[in-house]
């Protein structure tokens, strides 16, 4: 606890500097190319994840585009990490556009905001989905619609997997685990559910111990129908977050994955 209270300070100061960092270069960003603000994107992100004390474990690659990757979602740390990691197009609940600077970190990077209690705005963002990936783009969604504490994965939205359809872009589920780097076991520390706040998530990390993200680009699946795609992918995000047997964790209840020391660590 005292170690997170010295520490927190030094976190907020650094991330602040980082921050108007990269305020600064959006002011230039449209004289960029596009693999040059991707490049731009990728550092700062793993500049904040060393910040935050996390590591990044990688296993395997996005699919090559046009593709729609379909992510659980645990923190606010789930777009920083992905973008670390390889970066994307995300789209986003409209509450972080009006984050102050992160939100506009946001837009520069090209994030598309959705109203989800405004069935009008949903159409909307999938028809610029759609476009998107039509023009050979890769789009990052959470389609749970809000966070868990990690150790599940949630029913997902359906109407998100439209885009893909309608475009023909293949759907990769992609799993995001946050780990205790010592132990290789689950970490709660960087979970932003329910009325928890950016502050609490730092102190939270602040006082445990290092993290280690572990982001894991599953198969493809296909399909025409946006609820079977939508069942698909929490399926495959599902076996992978607790690959036993189910009368094993009926009888031992959930527990963490190990790490796998193949994977290669960025």
């Amino acid at each position: 606890m005292m170690a997170g209270a010295l520490r927190l300070p030094w976190m907020l100061v650094r991330m602040g500097i980082l921050v108007v960092r990269g305020l600064i270069t959006l002011r230039r960003f449209s004289l960029r190319t596009p693999a040059q603000q991707q490049d731009a994107i990728q550092e700062w992100s793993r500049r904040l994840l060393h910040l935050c004390r996390a590591q990044l474990e990688v296993l395997g690659e996005p699919h090559k585009a046009p593709c729609l990757l379909a992510v659980n979602h645990v923190s606010w740390l789930d777009i920083v990490a992905l973008n670390a990691a390889h970066p994307t197009r995300f789209v986003a609940k409209a509450d972080i556009n009006r984050w102050i600077l992160l939100g506009t970190l946001a837009r520069g990077a090209g994030t598309l905001f959705i109203e989800r209690e405004r069935p009008r705005d949903a159409m909307r963002v999938m028809h610029v989905m759609a476009q998107a990936l039509r023009n050979g783009q890769l789009i990052s969604v959470f389609p749970e619609g809000t966070t868990s504490d990690g150790r599940e994965i949630l029913p997902m939205h359906a109407n998100l997997f439209q885009a893909a359809i309608s475009s023909k872009a293949a759907v990769q589920p992609v799993l995001l685990r946050y780990l205790d780097a010592r132990t290789g076991r689950y970490s709660r520390a960087p979970a932003y559910v329910g009325d928890e706040t950016l502050l609490g998530t730092l102190w939270r990390m602040a006082c445990a111990g290092p993290l280690r993200v572990k982001i894991q680009y599953l198969p493809i699946i296909s399909g025409d129908d946006r609820r079977a795609l939508a069942t698909a992918a929490r399926a495959a995000l599902q076996a992978e977050l607790w690959p036993r047997s189910k009368a094993e964790a009926d009888a031992t209840g959930p527990k963490p994955t190990p790490l796998q020391s193949s994977a290669s660590s960025l």
